[in-house]
């Protein structure tokens, strides 16, 4: 059975959390939840728990930690004085289950609205009833807190010019909206405000099965779709105690590697056009549109792929398929160069992008920053090396990085990891084992279609695997990947049933945008665009 790590009282969870921090090296906070045991099949303490998910400074290692808070005040100490990422941590959990986090800034919502009434996540909130928000929220309550924290009194405040970049798409790379007050052409306070996509994907987890959750990961980083079904099959697959085939671990690397090429074609085709680079766009874009028809013909789906199931995959390789990802491979290789000869020795391109947007590396790391945004300030932290999975450590790549954290260095990380992606497919391809794709388990994996239409135990195996769902052991597990964004968990909670408990998604550009509003302080409105543009948020994968 998978459980947590540690539990603790909640009156001991600062303490050991610093303790964890100062003693044991788990100095990056990844994400921060909570879990309603009002349905749950075993008694507990009380009934709503807090957990908090810890990595080491080597990146190696994970630790999980559970306290139960008392049923009457819902009360525990916040962390944001420990950890930066703990602001939107905490916030996401009061705002879904009611949690109070004490001495936390800024406890409001992130991803409801203002003006929603209850907490979604909790078990006795009826999921039918639709709650509309009618008022717009002005965002003052925090902006004039931060305006007299930096020393502006109220006269230099009224004098300061108050604008929204987003939340319309355009400006903002997603349903964005940065509210940001500016002294002539510098951003000298930010606040940042989501959720205008929210659709509740944790939510809609807990009444499906594990395999119907599968579409509702592909709308998360829609950009690279099968790397979130890969993602979320491998905690399932984990919890199932189940290892797939060396096929289906080959093919999930290559379509795997492929998505983030795709991803990483998308940040830096958008923000060359942001630059006032179209033409670069065409030349990214071009490859990405040929490698769509490669997965529409793979999958059945272009964009949303569904590709993966818990066990395996839906489809094998088709016959020529090695060719068709040649051609997209060729095609991908010319776009980069393409565009790098337009921009690598551009003057225009290196004012804009070099020294703007410096993320620094400690500042990263405290924030929850991760991915090609976190390799950018020259911290080599990549999980397909730090803790490989899918016969990662037997493929020859190296992990980008750059050296300032700035526009330049994220853009440049993103250029060069497509190369070592091509790499890795190349190695996958050559070496392409033999044999079945998926897992020989009848209580995981679909019977095929002649066991269903010729014998009564194929037909029932199909009938309770498609209704009841797949039984996944009782337990509470953590598990992560490298998504093109950064580290992508997914922490489940299973009572034994073929529907999860409770899944809650980690997205690696939940805590990215958290930390955006300090990195364009005191830069200029322009450089704020393409320092949002350079971060690749998608706003599927952190609204959810």
């Amino acid at each position: 059975m998978y459980k947590v790590d540690l539990v603790v009282e909640s009156s001991e969870i600062k303490n050991t959390i610093i303790n964890l921090r100062d003693n044991e090296k788990f100095t990056i906070l990844l994400d921060i939840t909570a879990i309603d045991y009002l349905e749950y099949s075993e008694s507990t303490p009380s009934r709503f728990a807090v957990v908090y998910i810890l990595r080491s400074s080597n990146f190696k290692k994970t630790f999980t930690i559970k306290t139960f808070v008392d049923d009457e005040t819902l009360e525990i100490d916040s962390i944001t004085d420990i950890f930066i990422s703990a602001d939107w941590g905490e916030r996401e959990t009061f705002d879904q289950y009611g949690i109070k986090f004490v001495g936390h800034p800024n406890l409001k919502r992130v991803l409801n609205h203002h003006q929603f009434k209850g907490h979604p996540l909790r078990k006795d909130y009826p999921i039918t009833k639709g709650q509309i928000c009618t008022e717009t929220e002005d965002l003052m309550d925090e902006m004039l807190p931060l305006l007299h924290k930096k020393g502006y009194n109220d006269e230099e405040i009224n004098d300061l010019m108050l604008l929204n970049v987003g939340p319309s798409h355009p400006a903002s790379h997603g349903t964005i909206r940065n509210f940001v007050a500016m002294e002539g052409e510098t951003i000298t306070a930010c606040v940042t405000e989501i959720g205008y996509l929210h659709r509740g994907f944790e939510k809609s987890c807990e009444n499906h099965t594990y395999n119907q959750i599968i579409p509702y990961t592909d709308r998360l980083n829609y950009c690279s779709a099968i790397l979130n079904n890969i993602g979320f099959s491998k905690a399932v697959e984990d919890m199932l105690d189940i290892e797939i085939t060396p096929r289906a671990k080959a093919i999930r690397v290559i379509i795997g590697e492929l998505s983030r090429i795709l991803d990483h074609l998308v940040c830096n085709a958008a923000n060359m056009v942001d630059l006032g680079g179209l033409t670069n766009f065409w030349y990214l874009f071009a490859p990405r549109d040929k490698a769509y028809d490669l997965l529409s013909k793979l999958t059945g789906a272009r964009l949303t792929n569904s590709y993966t199931r818990i066990g395996g995959l839906e489809y094998d390789l088709y016959d020529g398929f090695a060719q068709d990802l040649d051609d997209v491979l060729k095609d991908v290789q010319k776009g980069i160069e393409d565009a790098l000869s337009l921009i690598a020795h551009n003057k225009i391109y290196l004012n804009r992008t070099q020294d703007v947007g410096v993320i620094k590396a400690d500042f990263a790391l405290n924030a929850g920053v991760s991915g090609p945004n976190l390799r950018a300030t020259g911290i080599a932290h990549d999980l397909r090396k730090d803790k490989p999975y899918y016969d990662y450590e037997k493929y020859d790549f190296d992990v980008v990085i750059g050296s300032h954290g700035d526009v330049y260095d994220r853009m440049m990380c993103r250029f060069e990891e497509m190369n070592q992606s091509m790499r890795i497919i190349k190695q996958a391809m050559r070496d392409l084992p033999d044999g079945p794709l998926n897992v020989d388990h009848q209580g995981i994996v679909l019977p095929d279609k002649k066991d269903v239409y010729s014998n009564i135990e194929g037909l029932m195996n199909q009938f309770k695997l498609t209704f009841e769902g797949v039984k996944v052991p009782t337990g509470e597990h953590y598990s992560f990947t490298e998504a093109g964004n950064g580290e992508l968990g997914f922490f489940i909670v299973s009572d034994g049933e073929g529907t999860p408990y409770k899944v809650k998604c980690r997205p690696p550009c939940f805590y990215s945008l958290g930390a955006y509003s300090k990195i364009v302080e005191g830069g200029m409105l322009a450089d704020a665009v393409v320092t949002m543009a350079s971060m690749n948020f998608i706003a599927g994968e952190f609204d959810r």
